[in-house]
Order: structure tokens, then C-alpha cells, then sequence
């Protein structure tokens, strides 16, 4: 029998429409599997039951009272929001122990856009201390696991989200992405992840990241369904810093997740350069799977060189590095409390209060001397893939412990080659297309043209077809 959580996204807000299925349906069933698996995966920091079953209650009635045709393309969807976003009047702890007890007071701009599409809330997802890490292990609420095998981390930053979709405990999540956040946990979940391109999600009113390595975005088991999210969280508001190239009048992402994307030109590499960090066997066969199954698609596949020394002059590395420091001092701490935050966090903050503001600068402008050089030797491809990740999951608990600057060189190892593209401002997903000789996912990572979400979707719902990947399921989904 096809339980609710079985449903993707977009047949769920149809069935809510055509009064198949009621929004307090959903919001019961995602609760129900919440109560029952979500703390010993520290999926949430926060869950809001009783607020989501009041927002499923309108929902209801709307869907009842309304025309098809008039109701919002989300009615009565629960979608869990990460812990790093602003949902007023609820807590939002940034995953930090020294705010534990705020409580927002306004909404973020993508979470306005989520309710004004009729999300229903469920909760807060969880998240490392300000999204500093590529795992999800804080001070607020036990680790994030993995469904697919507990011992496993889900990534981060947005591991709780991850781990809200793996697990069937939400259709859908909203996530970030400033390093890698969405791609990484959709890797090692199994999932969909895309991070847009710069600025085509506002941070408004008050997100602190005026290079915009970040993004908010979707993570979905269906490629459609990510096309809905995006088509809901995309705008932007007076004041953005970064503003994306926007579509067509009349066209929506969600069009594009239903064409065919063409004969592509798509350029690889599975290499860290001058980096030197190995890369996993199971990876580069995963990897080279791909590129059989894109040429297999009728792609034209060729290997090109890495964004390494060429592009960025070999200071890639030592340059991200000052501004993901500076990044982590920008969330205000309450006077006084300094020194509750985690080693992490204390010790980027330090360096980045060390840091001379010209350094900050010169770092900035090579950066982008890099992006420059590297969209020129690239904008003749219309696509280019590369692992998500440099290995198959690590367990929980494998980054820590060994003081911070262990702990952010074996996160650099991690995730090699996701944070260019949120330097360059890409839109860049990760595709579970393969699993590890273990079960675990394996994601591949293709990235777009700037403003090219349209064309990346198409090439993912062509993947999604030739290789279905969304009745592969962790053990947890049948309990």
C-alpha cells in the first residue's frame, strides 16, 4: 500500500487541490514518523507540532472553500525549515548552545515566500553551530544520523533536513547552502540537492554574507519537486547585493523540469590539483559511471582541468578560508558568552578578528580574479561534473575531537569540491545516482552556467529518468 510518505511533493499539493487528500492527512502522517524516528535521528532541533497542525487546519479549510485553480502551489505541504533561517515566533538556535533561547520575531524572506505558498511548518531542522561544518553535531540537540546507516553522519550544514527527507519525515526541506551545505548531505542521504545561482534566492532582511557564498534552497527525493521549491523561494527584495539573471515571462522552473535538456557539452574533472587530496576509489568509479550514462545519453563528455592554480593563482584554499572565517564572525553572540561557543566557532572567529581589513579585501579580489578566469575557460560548456564528495560518509563524530584546525583540515578533505562553486556563484546539484560497496549514496555533482537552474533540472529530470532513484529508500522508510 502507498503510504503518504511514499508521495512526492507535487502529487501531494495535487491531491490537496482535487481533494484527494487533506492538508491534516499529510501534516498527522509527517508528524506521526517524526515522533517516531526523528529524535533518534536528530532530524529537528525544534519540532512544532501544534503549529503545523493549526496551519494544516486553514490549509484545509482553503482547499475546501477555494477554487483548484486560486490556491497557492504548496497548500498544506509540510516543509521543515533549517534552524539557520528565521520562522517568527519560533526558536531559532543557529545550532549554538548561547541561543538556545531566541526566538525569532520576523520571518526571513524565503520563509515568507514558503508560507505565503501555503507550507505548513513542521519544525526547525538541525544544523552545526551557524552552519560552520560540513556535518551536523552541536550543543542544542543530539547528532544528526544517517538513515542509511545510523553510525554515518548526514553532512551538513543541513543535515537535519537531509535527514527529514531521507527518513520520509517531510516531503521536502528547505536548506543552505555556503560551502557545500545542501550538496554535501544530499551526497551521503541519497537525495536531490541544488544550490542556485547567486542571488537568486534573497537573504533579506538581515542574512550576513556580502561575498554570497550562500543560498537557500531545495532538498528533494524528485527532481519536479525541487523545481516547485525553487519556483517558490526564488526572488528578490530592495537592497540584495546579488540579483540573478531571471527567467522568461511566463516560464517557471518547474516547465523546465519537464523538457528535454538537448545534446550537451559537458566538461569533467575528478582531480584536487595542487590541493593533493586523495580521492576515493568507489568515488572515481562512481564518477566515471556518470559520465558513461551522459555519454550514454547522447552528451558530448570531456575531461577539462580542475578551477585550480590556473584560475586562482594556488591561493584558492588559503583564501576561502579567511573569508568562511569572516563569514562565522558575522552572527551576532550575546555580550559576554564568547567563549560557550564551540572550539570551532571560537577559533574562526579569532582568526577572523586577527584578520587586517586590507587581507579580508585582497583576499576577496583574488577570489574573484579566479571566478573571472574560470568562467572564460569554462563558458563554452554547458555543464560540469565532478564528484560531490572525495569519499563514501564518515561516522559521526569523525571531524571532531582532534582540536579546530584538524577538524577544518579534515572537513577541506571532505568536501574538495563543492565551496568553488559557491565562490563562482553557480548553480551546481547533487545527483544520487550511485551507492558505495556498503549501501551508502553517492552523489555526482553537475553545475550550470550562472542563471542556467533551467537547463541544470533538465538534465537532471533526464538522469531521474534513466536511472530512478527514488524507491532506493533507507531501512527506516519502511518502519
Amino acid at each position: 500500500m502507498t503510504e503518504i510518505h511514499d508521495l512526492p511533493a507535487h502529487r501531494l499539493a495535487a491531491m490537496v487541490r482535487s481533494r484527494e487528500l487533506s492538508p491534516r492527512e499529510i501534516t498527522e502522517h509527517v508528524l506521526s514518523r517524526t515522533e517516531r524516528h526523528g529524535p533518534a535521528l536528530g532530524a529537528y532541533i525544534t519540532v512544532i507540532a501544534e503549529k503545523a497542525l493549526e496551519q494544516a487546519r486553514y490549509a484545509e479549510k482553503r482547499a475546501m472553500a477555494d477554487t483548484p485553480e486560486t490556491l497557492p502551489p504548496l497548500l498544506g505541504i509540510p516543509v521543515p525549515v533549517k534552524d539557520l533561517e528565521p520562522l517568527a515566533g519560533v526558536r531559532a538556535t543557529y545550532g549554538s548552545r548561547v541561543m538556545a533561547d531566541n526566538v525569532a520575531s520576523f520571518d526571513s524572506d524565503t520563509v515568507a515566500r514558503l508560507r505565503a505558498a501555503g507550507a505548513v511548518f513542521t519544525g526547525k531542522t538541525n544544523t552545526p553551530e551557524f552552519g560552520s561544518g560540513c556535518y551536523t553535531e552541536n550543543e542544542v540537540a543530539p547528532p544528526a544520523r544517517n538513515p542509511w546507516n545510523p553510525e554515518l553522519s548526514p553532512g551538513g550544514s543541513s543535515g537535519g533536513a537531509a535527514v527529514a527527507v531521507a527518513a520520509g519525515l517531510a516531503p521536502v526541506a528547505h536548506a543552505s547552502d555556503g560551502g557545500g551545505s545542501i550538496r554535501i548531505p544530499a551526497s551521503v542521504c541519497g537525495l536531490f540537492g541544488l544550490k542556485p545561482t547567486r542571488g537568486r534566492v534573497s537573504g533579506a532582511p538581515a542574512k550576513p554574507d556580502l561575498v554570497g557564498l550562500s543560498t537557500s534552497g531545495p532538498l528533494t527525493r524528485h527532481v519536479a519537486d525541487a523545481a516547485l521549491l525553487l519556483d517558490v523561494m526564488s526572488g528578490n527584495r530592495p537592497g540584495d547585493y546579488h540579483t540573478a539573471p531571471p527567467l522568461p515571462p511566463g516560464e517557471t522552473f518547474a516547465d523546465h523540469a519537464g523538457r528535454e535538456p538537448g545534446r550537451l557539452r559537458i566538461g569533467h574533472y575528478a582531480h584536487t590539483g595542487s590541493a593533493g587530496i586523495p580521492v576515493h576509489p568507489e568515488v572515481l568509479a562512481a564518477h566515471e559511471a556518470t559520465l558513461r550514462l551522459l555519454a550514454d545519453l547522447g552528451h558530448e563528455v570531456e575531461e577539462i582541468p580542475e578551477p585550480g592554480d590556473a584560475h586562482f593563482g594556488g591561493t584558492f584554499s588559503d583564501d576561502f578560508a579567511l573569508v568562511w572565517a569572516a563569514m562565522a564572525s558575522a552572527t551576532p553572540v550575546p555580550a559576554g558568552r564568547e567563549h560557550e561557543l564551540g572550539e570551532l566557532n571560537r577559533w574562526l572567529r579569532e582568526r577572523a578578528r586577527a584578520l587586517p581589513v586590507p587581507d579580508y579585501i585582497a583576499a576577496c579580489a583574488r577570489l574573484q580574479r579566479g571566478i573571472r578566469s574560470w568562467l572564460a575557460a569554462t563558458g563554452e560548456h554547458d555543464a560540469v561534473v565532478t564528484p560531490a564528495l572525495a569519499s563514501p560518509p564518515v561516522p559521526v563524530g569523525y571531524f571532531t575531537g582532534d582540536g579546530p584546525g584538524e577538524e577544518f583540515r579534515r572537513m577541506t578533505a571532505f568536501t574538495p569540491f563543492t565551496s568553488v562553486f559557491n565562490v563562482t556563484g553557480q548553480p551546481s546539484m547533487s545527483v544520487p545516482l550511485h551507492h558505495a560497496a556498503d549501501g551508502s549514496p553517492l552523489g555526482s555533482m553537475v553545475t550550470g552556467r550562472m542563471g542556467g537552474e533551467p537547463l541544470l533540472l533538465s538534465l537532471a529530470a533526464q538522469l531521474e529518468r534513466a536511472r530512478p532513484w527514488a524507491d532506493r529508500v533507507p531501512p527506516v522508510w519502511n518502519a
